[in-house]
């Protein structure tokens, strides 16, 4: 897994519109990356919503959020609809970028073993250095942890 003081890899990825998103066209001073396992279902939706509900506290203080999952544009879209979610949710349908960050992995659930990617966020600084890896978050009070870091850092 990626770790802080360390260069965050670069990605270029798609959103539910198609809309290409990379690490190196956005212009603002943090970026919150958070890697999430699935569309639509509880625990994911629950961040996502978190995520949404915080949006303009991120942006107050100079951080892009992106979501990043597989699935593809339709399963972004169609999340997003549902849920009416306006964080932008990027499709990592081949896990490259998720393996790259060091969060595809082996997961176990209900004594089964499959691979998938794990919950963490990456919060990157204007050099787009780690300076924050949060794991083993709630997914209701993650988008409040990464604000609370980020407020420490700008000084509120």
């Amino acid at each position: 897994m990626q770790t802080i003081n360390k260069k965050a890899p670069s990605f270029a990825l798609q959103d539910k519109e198609g809309m290409v998103h990379s690490l190196e066209s956005i212009k603002s001073t943090y970026v919150v990356l958070y890697f999430y396992p699935k569309d639509n279902t509880p625990g994911c939706t629950l961040q996502a919503k978190a995520f949404t509900e915080h949006l303009n506290d991120f942006i107050s203080l100079g951080a892009t959020v992106l979501g990043i999952s597989g699935g593809d544009e339709k399963s972004k879209q169609k999340f997003c609809e549902q849920h009416a979610l306006q964080v932008t949710l990027l499709s990592d349908t081949d896990f490259a970028v998720s393996k790259r960050y060091g969060v595809y992995g082996k997961k176990t659930m209900m004594g089964k073993e499959f691979m998938g990617i794990e919950r963490v966020t990456f919060i990157l600084d204007e050099k787009r250095d780690i300076v924050k890896v949060l794991k083993d978050v709630k997914p209701e009070k993650h988008a409040e942890e990464a604000l609370k870091f980020l407020g420490k850092k700008e000084g509120k």
